[in-house]
């Protein structure tokens, strides 16, 4: 199969794949409920040392920087209580942790979790997390230009491999809300 967006050597409807991901991702995958089928998720086998995205797109091409996403793990604190929710802005883009999350959490304070905390709580890997297969009850906070790319190139719930998903299904995930200015230059 030829991958929708970028060039790699093997590209496989992420259905076809299912070892290849962590636990929670392969579980969201077999379980897919949303109106893109879950065959137009593509996995994309990618080196480790290369899952960073400034070094990823220099090794796979420039032109993918446009169409990548990054997801991250904020903690929003009020009080004692502590909510943890994902963020899925352009990879061109920071997540505006200070002003659209902490007030979409109603949180006192937001900061980007710790790894340990978003590898534990996740079952991924750092530097691959993805808002598919993430614990149940998270908001996934996803920022509308991702939703609006055709398709996007976001983790695959560990550093080797990646998954290319249309945007449109960011919006179907579970606990997903779309907000405008989530990611800002």
């Amino acid at each position: 199969m030829r991958a929708p967006i970028g060039h790699f050597d093997t590209a496989v409807p992420a259905p076809d794949c299912l070892d290849e991901l962590t636990r929670p991702v392969a579980d969201a995958v077999r379980d897919w409920r949303g109106t893109v089928p879950a065959t137009e998720i593509v996995y994309v086998d990618t080196d480790p040392q290369w899952a960073d995205t400034a070094v990823f797109v220099e090794h796979y091409g420039r032109e993918l920087l446009e169409q990548s996403a990054n997801c991250v793990v904020v903690a929003g604190k009020r009080g004692a209580e502590t909510t943890l929710a994902a963020c899925v802005v352009l990879s061109t883009t920071r997540v505006d942790v200070n002003g659209v999350v902490r007030r979409r959490l109603s949180a006192r304070k937001a900061s980007f979790a710790s790894m340990d905390t978003a590898t534990g709580e996740t079952g991924m890997e750092y530097g691959g997390i993805t808002p598919v297969g993430l614990p149940e009850g998270w908001s996934v906070l996803v920022d509308s230009a991702v939703v609006d790319l055709p398709y996007v190139l976001v983790g695959s719930g560990r550093r080797r491999g990646k998954l290319l998903v249309p945007g449109k299904a960011f919006a179907e995930l579970p606990g997903a809300v779309v907000l405008d200015g989530l990611g800002v230059a």
